[in-house]
């Protein structure tokens, strides 16, 4: 990566280091020879009548003689329950279909207050389901009857084809016509805004200034999780009260100049979107919801291929089980506040609490906004032996992967080799 000096991972220090200068190329995980033991992946669990009936009866009426008393109630209560049937029936049928005739008389027009053919500037998100567009059309008029819009997708073919961003259209439009500006993609100019995977708060902020004029200082103010924590539970103690790793990476588009506050509600509804169907909120393998946001921030600055990510999550997991050190050099690039110059050996030695070469476990928070796809590696590793990793010889920003430190040593020599 660009910010490292070797593109190695887990780079270790050695005994002949300068005082202060950079780490000599591709020493990145420290040695770890001793026998280690293997920790369980428990991260990745009636009465009778008879004596009634024997006894004799005494002072018993002729059947011809008595009357009883039941029956006679039974029959004398008949016709005031058919009554009352009859009576709730046509109270019934009164408020059914009467009232509204009645009502349709004294207020005719009412039923159609919405004005046809009057502009309507809406926003489909990026990811929006079938029913949130339709609900979208529905609640703004365009298109009354969500039925009457999923009948016309289906017709058109264009499930798979409606784009998300900014449109107008007029009040009970026609549907084919709406269907099609959808599949055609938004009508609107916008100014946009790209967050890249991986980018900090204070790098959102800049791409922000620069996008919008909204001053980063006034944007870094702002976006504090207090501010939002009431909006979006999933920031509810948030580390340092922080929005990092919150700030989904997207491209953003805007009718207007927005405020920062605007801008930092995108980009939260955003993140929400992305991961409503991940169930992210119980956390998984053992982390909090949380903490799986802080993993994949980790794996977004470690790999950018997306295939690799499940096998680096586990990797990750495996030091976690281990007690070993994660040693991962953009944790150490976050702590000393960025910047694009190689991790040196002083800077192995900042005191913070996101240094991953002398605390064990994961950062405190997340160190960048990461995708979705790094996400649910997070959530769902792929189980391996798997210690350590270093870039392939290859030089096509894969890696290899391997168990033992004497087997990392000797990816790490053919990836020397290949680039010297």
């Amino acid at each position: 990566m660009a910010t490292r000096q070797s593109n190695d991972h887990f780079i270790s220090r050695r005994a002949t280091q300068g005082p202060s200068g950079a780490r000599p190329a591709g020493t990145r995980f420290k040695d770890q020879s001793t026998p280690r033991k293997r920790v369980s992946q428990s991260s990745y669990t009636t009465r009778s009548h008879a004596a009634a009936s024997s006894r004799p009866r005494t002072g018993v009426q002729a059947a011809y003689t008595r009357r009883s008393p039941k029956k006679q109630s039974k029959a004398s209560a008949l016709p005031v329950i058919i009554a009352i049937v009859v009576v709730v029936g046509v109270v019934a049928g009164f408020v059914t279909f009467g009232l509204p005739a009645i009502a349709n008389l004294l207020t005719p027009g009412e039923q159609q207050t919405v004005e046809a053919g009057v502009e309507v500037q809406i926003n489909i998100p990026e990811g929006a389901s079938g029913d949130i567009i339709a609900s979208t059309l529905s609640e703004n008029h365009i298109i009354e009857d969500p039925q009457v819009y999923y009948a016309t997708v289906r017709e058109m073919r264009a499930d798979s084809s409606l784009k998300p961003g900014d449109y107008v259209f007029t009040t009970l439009q026609d549907p084919k016509e709406v269907v099609q500006q959808l599949i055609d993609g938004p009508n609107v100019d916008t100014i946009k805004v790209t967050v890249a995977e991986g980018l900090t708060v204070d790098q959102t902020a800049a791409q922000v200034e620069q996008a919008f004029g909204i001053p980063a200082d006034e944007f870094l103010a702002q976006a504090k999780a207090s501010n939002y924590a009431a909006d979006y539970p999933f920031l509810e103690g948030a580390y340092n009260d922080s929005l990092e790793g919150y700030l989904y990476p997207k491209t953003y588009s805007f009718t207007h100049t927005p405020s920062a506050d605007e801008v930092i509600r995108v980009m939260l509804d955003q993140f929400e979107i992305e991961t409503a169907d991940l169930s992210l909120s119980d956390g998984a393998n053992g982390l909090s919801e949380q903490e799986i946001v802080t993993m994949a921030s980790l794996i977004e600055r470690e790999t950018r291929v997306e295939d690799e990510r499940p096998l680096v999550a586990g990797v990750i997991y495996n030091r976690l089980d281990e007690g070993m050190p994660l040693q991962i050099d953009a944790a150490i690039v976050y702590a000393r506040g960025g910047g694009n110059e190689a991790v040196t050996y002083d800077d192995l030695e900042i005191d913070s609490p996101y240094n991953v070469y002398e605390n064990t476990g994961l950062t405190p928070g997340p160190i960048c906004s990461p995708s979705v796809s790094s996400i649910k590696a997070a959530m769902s590793p792929e189980k391996s032996d798997y210690l350590y990793y270093v870039l392939s010889a290859k030089n096509d920003g894969t890696h290899v992967f391997s168990e033992s430190y004497d087997e990392f040593l000797e990816n790490r020599k053919a990836y020397q080799d290949a680039r010297s």
